[in-house]
């Protein structure tokens, strides 16, 4: 295996430019001082006394303070909840017995030399190779992309199998050709620029070995280039903060609602009965070529499988590293998300599986929630700044603080500084990313990939 492809005990595959390392420390430095400047200013200025107020009768005298006080305190409930359940999550142990036979499945799309890098750390899982197969799909490359995956396949040509497309066909169409000619009892699907750990394989297949009513798992999503710059230290710790958190509360009542296409594992008897449905899926008249993890989760959880989270289960994945390709990738993301809201919803109500039906609804309606409340209350929250600038103040310190306090998850998580990271995100995201949402509900029916 490569020298370049060795995991070290950080996972830092890209050496730290000096200056990054300069702004680290001061980073680390200036947030925590800045965080207790803003609990100063928040509880000087009442800021607490806000959630107290959640609880009393005058609070709900109108329209739009109902509504808001409402919402906040089923989001609230909703985190608590959440936090408990994250708090028990435990990964599931390695079970006992032979390993079964795996298929993994890799698409790929003008990836270049990343391709390669994929192919060789699921090569190198301590995986038996008599039990193991790599199927690689190009789907109609125009760059250099095949010349890595015919190289791969030189050298491990027992292992890894080659299928080329002479056009694009879209993902979907690469994993279907892939589903079809794998005959691994479980599938693993792995994206073209990310990497494995050595034993990421046996750790994802270990939930579907012990609980037949698991249809699918999903793995735990790191950012690869981590390093890079700024940019990518943020997502690191958005990652940590959005994926493990949500997915491993989530993951105790069953109903991880996305098995991430960077790394997840499917039960063969969950996929083949709704891969031509996946497959031709339609949307508002269109054909669907975004988001293909997703509804493929929905269809498994609606023929009443379980969907779970392996912790242990570790990919890596590059993530953009400038503000174009970072909200290209969001807003695919936001406009398959509100596509399978709709289809999620056309089930959940319905008796789809015996037990653990109440708490992905509860989930749903909050989650959801939130894009039309704050679509009402933020015009309102920038008019008031003009109307009393003080507010800008208060607000700025208490988005602060809420993100400190977020962070908690990410110290227990990883036990390191770089939640500064986390505080820094959620202004970033505030600032530069507010618009994503919004802009991809009024494009539904754009179904560009964008990041490629």
């Amino acid at each position: 295996m490569p020298a370049d492809l060795v995991l070290t005990s950080k996972h830092r595959y890209f050496p730290q430019p000096r200056r990054l390392a300069n702004l680290d420390l001061w980073l680390k430095i200036a947030v925590p001082l800045f965080l207790l400047a803003s609990l100063f200013i928040a509880v000087d200025s009442g800021f607490f006394h806000g959630y107290l107020r959640l609880f009393q009768r005058n609070t709900y005298t109108t329209f739009f303070s109902t509504l808001g006080a409402v919402y906040a305190l089923a989001f609230l409930t909703m985190q608590t909840i959440r936090t408990v359940l994250w708090w028990r999550y435990r990964p599931y142990p390695l079970p006992e017995g032979p390993l079964p036979r795996v298929t993994v499945l890799i698409p790929a799309y003008n990836e270049g030399a990343m391709v390669e890098k994929a192919l060789y750390s699921v090569a190198a899982s301590d995986y038996p190779m008599d039990k193991l197969e790599i199927i690689c799909i190009d789907d109609g490359s125009r760059d250099d992309t095949w010349n890595y995956i015919q190289r791969a396949r030189h050298r491990y040509p027992d292992l890894i199998q080659a299928i080329r497309f002479p056009k694009n066909r879209g993902k979907r169409e690469a994993l279907y050709a892939g589903f079809l000619q794998g005959r691994g009892k479980y599938f693993v699907t792995v994206d073209s620029d990310s990497v494995i750990e050595p034993d990421t394989l046996q750790q994802i297949l270990a939930p579907l070995r012990q609980n037949p009513k698991i249809g699918a798992v999903a793995g735990n999503v790191k950012v690869y280039n981590r390093t890079a710059n700024l940019l990518t230290r943020m997502v690191w710790v958005r990652f940590v903060l959005s994926f493990d958190f949500l997915r491993a509360s989530q993951s105790m009542y069953g109903f991880v609602f996305c098995t991430p296409g960077a790394l997840s594992a499917y039960r063969r008897e969950a996929i083949m009965p709704i891969l031509d449905e996946w497959r031709h899926q339609t949307f508002l008249g269109v054909r669907c070529t975004i988001g293909e993890d997703r509804a493929f989760t929905n269809l498994v959880l609606r023929q009443g499988y379980d969907t779970v989270y392996q912790r242990r289960a570790v990919v890596y994945t590059t993530v953009p590293e400038d503000y174009r390709g970072l909200s290209r990738m969001f807003l695919r993301w936001d406009r398959s998300n509100f596509r399978e809201s709709l289809v999620q919803l056309s089930y959940m109500f319905t008796r789809y599986r015996p037990r653990h039906r109440l708490l992905p609804i509860l989930d749903f309606v909050v989650r959801e929630l939130e894009f039309p409340v704050t679509s009402i209350f933020l015009p309102l929250m920038l008019a008031s700044f003009l109307c009393c600038p003080i507010l800008l103040v208060k607000f700025v310190s208490g988005m602060a603080l809420v993100s400190f306090f977020l962070s908690f998850y990410y110290l227990r998580q990883e036990r390191d500084a770089d939640f500064v990271y986390g505080v820094l995100y959620s202004f970033y995201a505030f600032l530069f990313l507010r618009w994503v949402k919004p802009y991809a509900f009024f494009t539904l029916q754009d179904g560009r990939w964008l990041t490629r």
